[in-house]
């Protein structure tokens, strides 16, 4: 990790950023993205302070919560250039973004000084031909490139037996609520380096639950958007069918901010976002960040198989209180619907899911491999598992096997069996969860927790996580909002309405 140097004006900042609500000045942990361009804006905060403090509390906490796998060694330098355009007036300085310091998933391409190895030294030293679609908005906004998070290694498509949140290269991240506690994955350290403040602003990818699922166990926002909302070009891949990109966050209205960044046409992405230009709404995302947005919202609730918990027990009062909540909102309640062959969408086995990742994954990888990359160590799958295997002492780098990337490697492109298991998908999706909606005239659906990821994974359907309390371990949980293909507007007023009427996110307590 890059050496710094703290200035006296810092070591000021960060002593009066941990001083009590009451106290005058503005406090960096926990802040918003408005609330540091407010600080901006009166003088009390510049992008320089803003950058240095999280790279103290990354000193500070990382050792330990392992949250971010490496920092940018300009990050410093793009901050004093986002406070100079700020104050000489440059018109990208009113851009949301602007001066902001965001961490990208270690899967997401930087032609920087950045490595992206997804987590494995398979991939150091490799240098990707040019930035990620997603970070050439970012850079284009005025954004900071703060670091690279964590991530359960390949985005958790190595290996059956490695725990979340496992890396080679980031070791094992924890839960900054419970270190003991499940950080899920794959987009672990993103989520964590969010709750723990060593950053406000992240990106996460998700093929199937790695946005949600550290989302809700690190009590943060996460939006999985629509299929090919955002592109895919320069994230290392698993299934083109499936991977999206997505903020993680604080809060519903700083992911609704990176998700206007980020979300739009790129020609190296160009059948996707081309098709999903049409679900970007004139203005953008920002105008449904309302706080009357749950009034009139029609939303079925969703219990089996997805309440997992005993009734009486903490979570289930907190999830029928807030329930209660909703209606007191003004939103409309269908409560106990199911979708139509649940338990074989949930397993990836039996709905053919696990079948065509595998195909996919081989082929998108060998391609990105060898097409994405100027340099690298490894061009194919079969070469990156012959690493693995002749580095075997390397940080753990065997002990949790590659039987996924095994059984990858065994496949040999879409073929009939994939084909099948394709249109099995479709007519799951079709059947339903699309049928469920239009039956019910629904906005949206809400599960406690965000095991329905594979619904919306498989259909290409977009998701939010908001935090919605903690168990009697202290271990956050959040309630999933999922809808049809392009409703993210609505998705975002139900997010937003409930989050300002339940403002259930704490932060952590074990840090500091």
């Amino acid at each position: 990790m890059a050496a710094y140097v703290m200035s006296s004006t810092v070591l000021f900042l960060i002593a009066f950023s941990s001083a009590s609500a009451g106290a005058a000045q503005f406090t960096i942990r926990e802040a918003t993205v408005d609330g540091f361009r407010a600080a901006f804006h009166a003088n009390e905060l510049t992008s320089t302070q803003l950058v240095q403090f999280y790279l103290r509390e990354i000193r500070l906490l990382n050792p330990t919560l392992r949250g971010v796998i490496e920092v940018n060694p300009d990050a410093v330098h793009q901050a004093a250039v986002a406070d100079e355009e700020r104050r000489y007036g440059s018109k990208r300085a009113s851009h949301a973004l602007h001066g902001i310091p965001v961490l990208l998933k270690d899967n997401i391409g930087t032609k920087d000084k950045l490595n992206t190895t997804a987590g494995s030294f398979a991939l150091l030293g490799s240098v990707v031909a040019r930035d990620a679609g997603v970070v050439r908005k970012l850079k284009e906004a005025g954004a900071i490139i703060l670091g690279k998070a964590s991530l359960s290694e390949w985005a958790y498509f190595r290996s059956l037996t490695a725990p979340n949140g496992w890396s080679a290269r980031g070791g094992q991240g924890l839960n900054p609520y419970n270190l003991s506690a499940d950080p899920c994955g794959s987009s672990s350290g993103s989520a964590i380096s969010v709750a723990a403040n060593m950053v406000a602003v992240s990106l996460g990818t998700e093929t199937d639950g790695s946005i949600l699922y550290p989302a809700h166990a690190n009590s943060v926002v996460g939006i999985k958007r629509t299929l090919g909302l955002t592109s895919r070009a320069g994230v290392v891949p698993i299934s083109p069918r499936q991977d999206t990109v997505g903020p993680i966050c604080r809060t519903v209205a700083d992911a609704v901010y990176v998700l206007d960044t980020i979300v739009g046409f790129d020609p190296d992405d160009a059948q996707e976002t081309g098709e999903a230009a049409k679900y970007i709404p004139h203005g953008g995302y920002k105008q449904y960040l309302s706080r009357d947005g749950l009034r009139g919202k029609r939303l079925g609730i969703v219990r089996n198989p997805f309440w997992t918990f005993p009734n009486g027990s903490a979570q289930a009062q907190a999830f029928e209180a807030h329930f209660a909540t909703l209606r007191q909102e003004g939103a409309n309640l269908v409560d106990d619907l199911e979708i139509a062959n649940i338990d074989t969408i949930l397993n990836s086995t039996a709905s053919g899911e696990a079948l065509l990742l595998l195909a996919e994954f081989k082929l998108s990888l060998n391609a990105y491999l060898n097409k994405s990359l100027v340099v690298s160590p490894a061009r194919s799958l079969a070469e990156i598992i012959a690493f693995n295997q002749q580095n075997s002492g390397l940080e753990m780098i065997d002990e949790f096997g590659q039987n996924i990337f095994l059984l990858s490697q065994a496949t040999n492109g879409i073929g009939q069996l994939e084909h099948q298991a394709l249109s099995n998908l479709e007519n799951l999706s079709a059947n339903g969860f699309e049928k469920l909606m239009k039956q019910h005239q629904l906005d949206a659906i809400l599960t406690p927790g965000p095991n329905v990821a594979p619904v919306l994974a498989v259909g290409g359907f977009p998701g939010i996580s908001v935090p919605a309390g903690f168990n009697a371990e202290g271990v956050p949980f959040g309630l999933t909002f999922g809808g049809l293909k392009g409703s993210e507007p609505k998705l975002i007023e139900i997010a937003y309405g409930f989050e300002q009427a339940t403002k259930a996110r704490k932060q952590p307590t074990l840090l500091h």
